[in-house]
């Protein structure tokens, strides 16, 4: 298999917000996401925008441009809140993260939980969030590696 290109992991999620600008912006500003490129159209709307979270990388567009082309990309907040996907990112400390999270007006829809799957596994500190148009988010710090004791008094 070929590398990726210079700059891009080999998976790329989408997703799409009703106001992608100000779902960009609160990406920013709760989960510590960067943006590297915002392409604007008419209105203001975003034609296509690549956020970056350490080596990782997604694209955030707004649902007027995807219905144009003809497919089906909603935002949760436009069918119900439902979800269809998650994205889950490796933070260096789950806790402090959630707490800016929380602070920045996230929706914690599980609190930091840390879950050792066995020693032939791993053990992850784990929170969910809920972002203002319903996407759900799970940030994960990693707390043991396969082969490492399990840990004590954690869930399974």
């Amino acid at each position: 298999m070929k590398p990726s290109p210079v700059g891009w992991p080999r998976i790329t999620p989408s997703v799409f917000y009703q106001d992608a600008n100000a779902g960009i912006e609160w990406l920013c500003r709760a989960f510590g996401f960067e943006v590297r490129l915002k392409v604007e159209g008419e209105g203001g709307r975003v034609e296509h925008s690549e956020i970056t979270f350490a080596d990782g990388l997604i694209m955030v567009s707004s649902v007027a441009l995807k219905e144009a082309e003809q497919l089906e990309c909603v935002s949760p907040r436009s069918i119900g809140g439902q979800v269809t996907q998650g994205i889950a990112i490796c933070v260096d400390d789950a806790d402090a993260h959630c707490r800016h999270a929380r602070a920045s007006g996230a929706e914690i829809i599980r609190e930091p939980t840390t879950s050792d799957y066995g020693v032939e596994y791993w053990a992850d500190r784990t929170y969910g969030a809920k972002d203002p148009e319903g996407h759900h988010w799970w940030f994960m710090q990693r707390v043991r590696n396969p082969g490492e004791p399990a840990l004590s008094g954690t869930s399974q």
